[in-house]
C-alpha cells in the first residue's frame, strides 16, 4: 500500500489520467445501460404514471414467476416487436434476470421514458417483493383452498 502512495506521488499525471479514465469509463457504461429504476420506485411509476412493465425473459421462466401487471415480449422476439413498444405512450420499465440484458433493450427501444429494473426479477425479490405465477404461489393457493 505504501508503494501505491508512493506511485501516486511520483506520477501525478498517470494517476490523474488513470482516474479520468475511471471516471469516464462508469458515466459511459451507465448511459449505455439505459436509466435504472429501483424496485420500490417501480409500483410508485406504475401507479402515478401508468408505466408498463415489459418482461423479455423467455416464456417458461416468466411462467414461473413474474412481476404483477407485466406482459411477456422475449428479447428474442423483440426487434419484430419494437413498433408496438414504441407506441406505448406511458413510461416503459424493461426487466430480465439481473437487470444487465435489459439495458440491451433499452438502448434499443430508443424510446425517452424506457427504463430497467435495478436487478432485474432477482433485484425485486431481493427487496421482498411479491412475484405472480411461481409453483410456490400455485402450492400456497392450493393448501388454503384445502383448509
Amino acid at each position: 500500500m505504501a508503494r501505491f502512495f508512493e506511485f501516486m506521488g511520483n506520477h501525478p499525471f498517470l494517476f490523474g489520467l488513470l482516474t479520468l479514465l475511471a471516471i469516464l469509463f462508469f458515466m459511459i457504461e451507465n448511459r449505455r445501460s439505459g436509466k435504472k429504476i429501483a424496485a420500490s420506485a417501480l409500483g410508485t411509476l406504475v401507479n402515478q404514471q401508468n408505466a408498463q412493465i415489459i418482461d423479455i425473459r423467455d416464456a417458461k421462466k416468466f411462467a414461473k414467476g413474474h412481476i404483477q401487471g407485466s406482459r411477456n415480449v422475449p428479447f428474442t422476439t423483440l426487434r419484430d416487436r419494437i413498433d408496438e413498444l414504441r407506441a406505448i405512450e406511458s413510461p416503459i420499465v424493461i426487466v430480465c434476470d439481473m437487470g444487465i440484458q435489459a439495458g440491451a433493450a433499452v438502448q434499443l427501444l430508443a424510446k425517452e421514458e424506457a427504463y430497467r429494473l435495478e436487478g432485474g426479477i432477482s433485484g425485486w425479490e431481493s427487496a421482498g417483493m411479491p412475484l405472480v405465477g411461481t409453483e410456490k404461489d400455485t402450492a400456497n393457493k392450493k393448501r388454503k383452498k384445502n383448509r
